[in-house]
Parts: C-alpha cells; sequence; structure tokens
C-alpha cells in the first residue's frame, strides 16, 4: 500500500511530464509555421506586432502606420502645407484624414488668405486650427469672404475673425442659406456688427432655412403682442432679445407656447410674463415645464413662502425659475457656509444669480474693508463686475476718509 506521501509525488511526476511534453509540441509547432512560407512583411509591421502587447492602443498605430506605408497621404498636400509653415504633426494628431484626400486647394485657400490681408503666420495658425479648409474650393471660399465682408467694416476684421472662428468661416455648405438669413436680418433691422457677431458666436442659425427663422421671429413678435407688449416697443424688444440670446431661434414655436403656458397656469400675468422673458432674455424657452416646476418647488419649501411670496421673490431673482434644483443647492450651500442667513436670502434673492465662487471672493474683499456681510445687506455682493468695484470703491473711500478735516473751517458761535 502506498502512502499518502508516495501518492503525491507520483502525481507530481506524472503533472511535470505532461507540461515537458507539451512544451515540446508547442515549441515543434512553431517552428514548423516559421518554416512555412511567409508574405513579405514589411519591417514596421513586425515592429508594432512584437510590441502589440506593450502598446494598449496597438491596433490605431496599426492603422497609422500602415496607412503611411501604403503612401495613403497627399505627398503634394503635406509639401504644400510645410511651405507654409503649417504643423503637419498637428494635423496628423486631430485629423489626419484630411492629409489622405485626393484633391485640396492648399495653395489657392492660403492665396485667398493672404489676398484678405492675413500674413504668413496667420495663414499658418488658421490651416492648423481648421485644416479641412483646404478641402474647400477656391470660388466657394471667395464667395463667403464676400458674404462676410458685407457685415464687416474691413478686411482686417474679417481676419481676425477667421482666425478666432475659422470653423464657422469654412463652413461654406450653406452658403445660400446664410445669405438669405444675412438679408432678413439686415431687412429686420439688426445692425451689421451683430449681425458678424451672431456669424462667429451662433453660425448654426445661418444654417437654417430663412422662413425657419421667419416663423419664430412671427411667433415671438405675436406673443410680445398678446401678452401686453405696443407695436412701438415690439422691434426694439426683438432686436435686443436676438443679441442677447439668437439661440432663441433654434427652439420650435411648440416650446415657446408650453412654457408661456406653463406660466400663465401658474399664475403670473401678462405683464409678469412678460418681464420675465426680458430679464431672462429669452432663455426661458431653452427650459421645460418639469425643470421649472422643480425649481419652484425647491424654493418655496426653502424660503417657506406662499405661493404669491414665490411669485413675488421669482420676480425679483428670474434665476429661481432659470436654474436648476442643483446649482440652487450648491449655491445656497455655499451663502449658508459664508455665515448668511435664510432670511438674508430672501430678502435679496439675486444673490442667487452669482457663483459660490464670485461670492466667497467678493465677501474676502468687503472683509478686509472691515464690512460684515452677516449683519449688513447683500446688496452690496450683487451686481457685476463693474458694479461691485464700484460699490467697493465707495465704501473704502468711506472708511479711509478722515474723521476730523484740518482744511475745513471751523463754526464759532458767538
Amino acid at each position: 500500500m502506498y502512502s499518502c506521501t508516495q501518492h503525491v509525488k507520483a502525481f507530481s511526476r506524472i503533472v511535470l511530464h505532461l507540461r515537458r511534453r507539451m512544451a515540446c509540441a508547442t515549441q515543434n509547432l512553431f517552428l514548423y509555421l516559421w518554416a512555412r512560407p511567409q508574405p513579405c512583411v514589411p519591417l514596421p509591421v513586425l515592429s508594432a506586432l512584437w510590441n502589440q502587447r506593450k502598446n494598449r492602443h496597438f491596433m490605431q498605430h496599426f492603422r497609422y502606420t500602415t496607412a503611411v506605408i501604403s503612401g495613403e497621404e497627399n505627398a503634394a498636400t503635406v509639401e504644400s502645407l510645410y511651405a507654409l509653415s503649417v504643423d503637419i504633426k498637428k494635423i496628423r494628431r486631430l485629423k489626419p484624414w484630411v492629409l489622405s484626400k485626393e484633391v485640396a486647394y492648399v495653395k489657392e485657400t492660403a492665396e485667398i488668405l493672404q489676398e484678405m490681408g492675413a500674413d504668413r503666420s496667420a495663414v499658418a495658425y488658421i490651416l492648423e486650427r481648421c485644416p479641412e479648409a483646404i478641402l474647400c474650393r477656391p470660388t466657394d471660399i471667395s464667395c463667403q469672404r464676400d458674404l462676410w465682408l458685407s457685415v464687416c467694416r474691413n478686411e482686417k476684421q474679417l481676419v481676425e475673425l477667421v482666425k478666432r472662428f475659422p470653423e464657422s468661416f469654412f463652413t461654406v455648405a450653406h452658403y445660400e442659406n446664410q445669405t438669405a438669413n444675412i438679408r432678413f436680418f439686415q431687412d429686420l433691422g439688426l445692425k451689421n456688427t451683430i449681425i458678424s457677431r451672431l456669424l462667429t458666436g451662433a453660425s448654426n442659425i445661418f444654417y437654417n432655412p430663412v422662413e425657419k427663422n421667419k416663423h419664430m421671429i412671427d411667433t415671438l413678435q405675436s406673443n410680445f403682442l398678446s401678452l401686453g407688449g405696443s407695436r412701438e416697443n415690439m422691434k426694439n424688444w426683438l432686436l435686443k432679445l436676438l443679441s442677447q440670446n439668437p439661440f432663441i431661434l433654434l427652439n420650435s414655436s411648440a416650446i415657446v407656447q408650453e412654457n408661456l403656458e406653463f406660466l400663465q397656469k401658474n399664475h403670473f400675468t401678462d405683464s409678469d410674463v412678460l418681464s420675465l422673458l426680458s430679464k431672462l432674455k429669452g432663455f426661458i424657452f431653452q427650459l421645460n415645464p418639469c425643470t421649472m416646476q422643480d425649481s419652484m418647488l425647491f424654493s418655496k419649501n426653502v424660503f417657506k413662502c406662499s405661493d404669491q411670496e414665490l411669485k413675488d421673490l421669482i420676480i425679483k431673482c428670474p434665476a429661481l425659475l432659470y436654474y436648476s434644483v442643483p446649482v440652487l443647492e450648491e449655491r445656497l450651500e455655499g451663502l449658508l457656509k459664508a455665515g448668511i442667513s435664510v432670511d438674508q436670502i430672501k430678502e435679496t434673492p439675486a444673490i442667487l444669480e452669482l457663483t459660490t465662487e464670485i461670492v466667497q471672493y467678493r465677501i474676502k474683499k468687503l472683509a478686509a474693508l472691515g464690512y460684515n456681510v452677516k449683519s449688513g445687506t447683500l446688496e452690496h455682493l450683487n451686481g457685476t463686475k463693474k458694479d461691485f468695484e464700484a460699490t467697493y470703491g465707495k465704501i473704502q473711500a468711506k472708511r479711509e476718509r478722515p474723521l476730523f478735516n484740518p482744511v475745513a473751517p471751523l463754526r464759532i458761535e458767538d
């Protein structure tokens, strides 16, 4: 009878024998496969295969390597870009597909930019940021230049706009819609300075068919009149709204109507709604009834107020309606940590329009002058940066003013 120890030793010998047999079989199989006739594999490909285990993104680099080896890059395009001092590595990293196109207009695009007044460094900068510009036909770029120049002061301003927003300028596929919309906005009364700003900052509204933008403008005008606005003020109200928030044109008329009906169902009068439209710069149309309802319930619970009090607070601070609950929670928490009470916030709700970082910065600046926001008014924290600096200057001057002015004449009673 074998002991347990002898059984274990015997089993170990069997396992060791099997491992040796498998190793030999694997080695023979590898030699057999290696000895077979193999297709010619370029050295870089073998190098990539060897480093497969080391490189997590092997397939991406392998595709790029084979692309370069097989000559997919357009050599003429690369040479032309090199001649203009364009950083080819940056293009290969961000948009390599541009270099593989058979047809490219590098020299022609550079010449048009230079005719506009762009120097050599500006041309290189533009093509690095928007390399797909070289795929646009020169005639399309020339037409786009003339169109944009019609709303710019001069070519110098146009070059600056192209440098800052090359993607908007070289989106030439919507030329007809852009032309029709520019004429429509000009007829509407928008100044060219505003239109040029919209072309770069809100270019999507120019890609719409002009009929869609006209329909949205008609919807805004009809709602303005139905809410009690006068025809005399309608044009100024509309132009101000578009200059402040042109993205309103990307909404549908159904969303506009839905949000207005929500406010009216919550007992906001027509004049209240019109006031909110002006204060919120049309951003109210980018909301939906669900988020507005949640924000209103949150504010009502925090301030423990009635429906009428809540409505008054929203009129004073539309941010209570516009911002989501998480944003309001964060800002409220920041104010409470700074020692500000809920009653103070309720008295000056516009403080919630400022971010927590801005509020903390302003509290520290005022505290350096000896002003305590815990016992004082929050009005000194409100307003734009310019407003706050003016308020800060007044408090600082008051603190530094001497109690006794030796130059002033003394009043002596007889």
